[in-house]
């Protein structure tokens, strides 16, 4: 073989580039083809047989050694590390196309990452308790219907009674439900600071199979009424306040003036408030009695089981069913109980599978729009490797090899990402699982484990396959006389096969508008949700947790006391309008009770049941209500003055629709009478309907766990808080900040989990959208400058400036039309699978649909504009001297 086609084998393994494939093989190959085609002429031939039979020629050599060198068997490895080599060397010299590459599947697969991450924990990773497939979890649905948390739970002689004759379960705990937010207040260990205790049956944690780090579990003396005070606590808890202190186990610590034995410190993978309680720090837990008084305090457990071995679900509620029955004949002065059974795991997440499984499907919707943006660039680019192609199978690469090649170099661009979105995942899941504001259950559990890294691997090579497959195909059908013929501007072979870039642009669009519609129906549900009229003004007020402490005010009238002086002093703040007390704040754990109406019967167990609230004058005034009718509680409603009630509009329609509610008698804790209409409030959830609801004042009862202090004031959070920390302090030295909150955030943790959706959704369709904006402007861009000689030509022959880019406009918007079309359709089909996610919004609201039709068309015409600019700007001359 000449040493001249040596040099040209050399020289093309070490190129990296179309254009120095252009500027140096090309020229050395031509050389040397000019070279056999002169000999050949001289032997008679014609200049176009002589030139053929030369690259034949060339070709036919280097075939016949590289089949002798594949028939000797080139290790894999070996074949693999120079496919690689080679591609490293390709990607390096072209190394705009490989980082912008890189970034695409790195956002695309870490935001892949981060949403399987979550997934993964919240509905596929089994609970952190022993055995969590056969733990159940069981609520009451009581025939009202009611949602409220009176209406979830269960009177404690149902669980004994159930303990006692279910054959279905091999144990049954439960806990306090209504626990206070911050009700134990730590002293005597540096600066007070409340934490939240949760009250738990003595067989919870064992049933569970939480063993505790140190230490051991409640004993059956300190779990009846008036036993020892014994409290058990977190992982975190004994790590922050008491720095892992192992001697903590036997000591006693003062909580709220009580000395309690700290027995045990739970493990640090148990997170009460992480399953049971999203959104809520769990420290403390204490034994809960199962005695006739706690049985009188009415519905207040919730009841964890745990079924027997080869007990199913089914078997287990119907049994349920059947003795809720039996238990509420024999019983009929008991609550009503109608037990309904659901896997443990199934409860702790199934507020939030719906929206998860959107995610996932977003994630892959993204995924293909990633896989169809970089397809579209490696054909783009492909087509400037016709040339280098085509040569490489003339020198005996095979079609398989060729194909190998380009997805070696497609799997190594997708792996590069694949780093890239596992350094991304790692980040947004860190964050993800510090959002305490988010009431999502698991979501501190969340992490990149091996599974999550596991997927990643199999995302990244999917995606590199995918993505790179249809231009390695394409490209390894390329001939080495057509590519040489066609390399020139203006070769209708990449127009040919222009059809490719154009169906993968209208697949980008219509995926898109998926996206778009799905993120534009979220995000006007979550303006709706917003936009409802709470029935209080959460701007500008803060609440404190200001309880009385039991032992400097144990009686009634001391407690009063306290609450006189304590509205007093923080009124007197200046800056502060208006203050006032509550043992409940909306949206958090809000109770029902039954009650009767004077002069009026009704059916057994069909009494009317109203949210209750324990209140004191000036919280209505401090919460931003409105009184509709009658007056405001007063200072002066004490034990020794005639009971009085507020209710709200709703109760009032439903009591007296046509009567004047005032004046009338509720016999609810007692004869109450109805001397105010308040504003509706709405406790549970801004989806939800406001109910019917009481205020108590709080002065003529006893009936009240924690007391939050309500404050309204134009001072910053901080400041209010340090004014009233100093105004307090001669009532309450031990005030602690910790449970200062602003009623704000009891707003954003009611709608986190569904502004968790909606902000990830639209953030996957804002990279839909700049995805499909690239993949049209390369396409388009592609195609002026195939077009470049014909552009130049018809402005030679007097096509004006405009009518060029009207021209190109007109097949940009073609194409997106097209997608559009189809994404229309899609979304109105896929549309309904949101229902249950929106709130005031259709699944086909017109305005969304036509909010993406518009957005969608001004990035397909801005997308367009640029190389229709670039092409109307062509010098007529220049562009017909092009080869």
């Amino acid at each position: 073989m000449p040493s001249g086609l040596h040099r040209v084998i050399a020289r093309f393994r070490a190129l990296f580039s179309s254009s120095t494939l252009d500027s140096d093989l090309n020229e050395e190959l031509e050389s040397h083809v000019a070279m056999l085609t002169d000999e050949n002429i001289r032997r008679g031939m014609s200049p176009q047989e002589a030139r053929r039979d030369a690259l034949l020629r060339m070709g036919a050599r280097e075939s016949i050694k590289e089949q002798h060198r594949e028939l000797r068997g080139l290790p894999v490895l070996e074949t693999f590390l120079q496919d690689l080599r080679y591609t490293f060397r390709m990607l390096r010299r072209d190394a705009a196309f490989a980082a912008f590459a890189i970034l695409i599947v790195g956002i695309g697969i870490g935001a892949s990452c981060t949403i399987f991450s979550v997934v993964e924990t919240l509905l596929l990773r089994p609970l952190p308790f022993a055995d969590p497939a056969s733990l159940v979890w069981l609520s009451n649905r009581p025939d009202s219907g009611s949602h409220d948390l009176s209406g979830q739970t269960t009177q404690v002689n149902y669980l004994l009674d159930l303990r006692a004759q279910s054959h279905s379960f091999s144990d049954l705990a439960a806990y306090f439900a209504f626990y206070g937010v911050g009700d134990a207040n730590l002293l005597g260990q540096g600066q007070p600071e409340r934490f939240t205790r949760v009250p738990v049956t003595q067989n919870f944690f064992p049933l569970l199979g939480v063993t505790p780090l140190l230490g051991r579990q409640f004993t059956a003396d300190e779990s009846r009424g008036g036993g020892p005070c014994a409290v058990m606590m977190s992982y975190g808890l004994w790590q922050q306040r008491f720095n892992a202190d192992r001697s903590m186990v036997g000591r006693s610590i003062n909580i709220s003036g009580s000395l309690c034995t700290v027995v045990a410190v739970l493990p640090a993978s148990f997170d009460f408030g992480d399953i049971f309680a999203p959104g809520t720090h769990v420290d403390l837990f204490t034994p809960f009695p199962l005695n006739d008084q706690t049985n009188r305090w009415g519905n207040t457990l919730s009841i964890v089981g745990r079924l027997r071995p080869g007990v199913t679900i089914a078997a287990a509620s119907a049994e349920s069913s059947s003795l809720a029955l039996n238990m509420k004949r024999d019983h009929p002065e008991r609550n009503g109980f109608r037990p309904e059974l659901s896997y443990l795991s199934q409860y702790v997440s199934g507020r939030i599978r719906p929206a998860l499984i959107l995610l996932a499907c977003a994630v892959g919707v993204v995924m293909l729009i990633v896989c169809a943006n970089l397809s579209n660039l490696l054909l783009a680019r492909g087509a400037s490797r016709q040339k280098e192609i085509a040569i490489r199978s003339a020198l005996g690469a095979t079609k398989p090899r060729l194909v190998r090649q380009m997805l070696t170099e497609s799997i190594f661009l997708s792996s590069a990402g694949a780093v890239l979105g596992l350094l991304l995942a790692f980040v947004a899941t860190r964050a993800l699982s510090h959002l305490s504001s988010m009431a999502i259950p698991l979501l501190e559990s969340v992490r990149i484990d091996g599974i999550s890294f596991a997927f990643t691997v199999a995302a990244a090579i999917i995606t590199g396959a995918t993505f790179g497959l249809v231009p390695a195909l394409h490209v390894s059908g390329s001939r080495l006389h057509e590519s040489l013929k066609e390399a020139h501007r203006g070769s209708t072979r990449g127009i040919g096969h222009s059809w490719i870039r154009g169906a993968l642009v209208i697949s980008e669009i219509a995926l898109a508008c998926v996206l778009v519609v799905g993120a534009g129906l979220l995000i006007r549900s979550f303006v709706r949700v917003l936009g409802v009229n709470m029935g209080f003004n959460p701007e500008h007020a803060v609440a404190l947790r200001i309880d009385p402490n039991s032992t400097l005010y144990k009686t009634q009238a001391q407690r009063n006391a306290y609450f006189s002086d304590a509205l007093n002093r923080a009124l007197a703040i200046p800056e502060v309008s208006a203050v006032g007390l509550t043992d409940t704040l909306p949206l958090g754990h809000n109770r029902t009770w039954g009650f009767g109406v004077k002069g009026r019967v009704f059916e057994r167990g069909q009494n009317p049941e109203a949210f209750i609230n324990i209140v004191s004058d000036g919280y209505v005034k401090a919460m931003g209500m409105s009184l509709r009718a009658g007056r405001d509680l007063s200072e002066t409603d004490t034990p020794s003055t005639p009971k009085v009630i507020l209710i709200n509009e709703t109760l009032a329609r439903r009591l007296w629709p046509n009567e004047d509610p005032l004046g009338q008698v509720l016999q609810i804790d007692t004869d109450r009478t109805v001397v105010g209409v308040v504003s509706d409030v709405h406790n549970l959830a801004l989806e939800e309907g406001a109910g019917s609801q009481v205020y108590i004042p709080i002065r003529q009862t006893t009936d009240y766990g924690t007391v939050d202090l309500v404050v309204r004031s134009s001072l910053p959070t901080a400041e209010i808080g340090s004014r009233l920390r100093e105004s307090l302090r001669p009532i309450a030295p031990d005030l602690s900040m910790s449970t200062l909150r602003t009623l704000q955030d009891l707003v954003n943790t009611s709608v986190s989990p569904r502004r968790f959706v909606v902000l990830l959704l639209a953030g996957f369709a804002a990279f839909a959208l700049i995805l499909a904006s690239l993949g049209i402007y390369a396409v388009i861009s592609y195609s002026v400058s195939q077009r470049t000689q014909e552009i130049g030509i018809r402005m030679a022959l007097g096509a004006s400036v405009g009518r060029v880019q009207t021209d190109i406009l007109r097949q940009t918007l073609r194409l997106a039309a097209i997608g559009m079309s189809i994404g229309v359709i899609a979304s109105w089909l896929l549309a309904g699978a949101l229902r249950t996610l929106l709130f005031g919004v259709n699944s086909t609201d017109p305005a969304t649909f036509l909010a993406m039709l518009v957005i969608l068309t001004l990035i397909a015409a801005i997308a367009g504009y640029i190389p229709a600019r670039r092409a109307s700007r062509i010098d007529p001359v220049t562009a017909m001297r092009c080869e």
